[in-house]
């Protein structure tokens, strides 16, 4: 025997029907909102990456032109460094404009962000901006430490253009020099660390 509906059945199940499809329309929306905040994240993301590889692009677009100037920076340095001492007037004039324009060469490297590695006598060595030539014993130099720079390094920007190069102190030379690690590590690395690259270069 089948039931009978009445009118009141008929709008129960539209208002149902009616819930249901709100809901889903709920669902829906907030589906897309999620969709269309996912797609501006990426596309932020997208113009911030594009922006900084632009402005990575821009900076060190001057990498290799600094790379083929750094020659005429280690002449003027040999040049000072070979002047002589004394002598006729002429002869200072010349030196003193030979200074002057390495001055001037030095000002451009560090108005364009260019910095010279130059390492002190006793400063640690360090692998990413140090490359050891050769070791010897240096009695006042702790171990790892630095000993001579031969020459000079550079960095644009915080990237490293070229190493200084530099003559590293033996490991055991040192009057404070204590025992090494077992485990054979790069005695100029830094403290637990394995060997960061700074192997020494005994060719040189």
């Amino acid at each position: 025997m089948s039931e009978d509906l009445t009118p009141a059945d008929f709008e129960a199940d539209a208002g149902q029907a009616d819930a249901l499809d709100v809901e889903a329309m709920a669902a829906e929306i907030k589906a897309l909102k999620e969709q269309v905040l996912r797609y501006a994240a990426e596309a932020e993301n997208t113009k911030r990456r594009a922006e900084r590889e632009a402005n990575d692009a821009r900076a060190y677009a001057i990498t290799k032109f600094a790379r083929d100037l750094l020659g005429v920076a280690d002449n003027f340095d040999r040049a000072l460094t070979a002047a002589p001492q004394g002598g006729e007037d002429v002869v200072k004039n010349f030196v003193v404009g030979v200074e002057m324009t390495a001055k001037a060469l030095q000002g451009a490297f560090d108005a364009n962000g260019l910095k010279k590695i130059d390492p002190t006598k006793g400063e640690k060595f360090d692998p990413h901006k140090h490359q050891a030539m050769m070791e010897q014993p240096g009695t006042d130099v702790e171990p790892g430490g630095v000993v001579q720079t031969l020459q000079p390094g550079y960095e644009l920007l915080g990237r490293l253009v070229r190493p200084a190069m530099v003559v590293v102190a033996a490991k055991g030379a040192g009057a404070q020099a204590g025992p090494t690690s077992a485990s054979g590590g790069n005695p100029y690395g830094a403290s637990g660390e394995g060997d960061p690259g700074g192997s020494v270069d005994t060719r040189a």
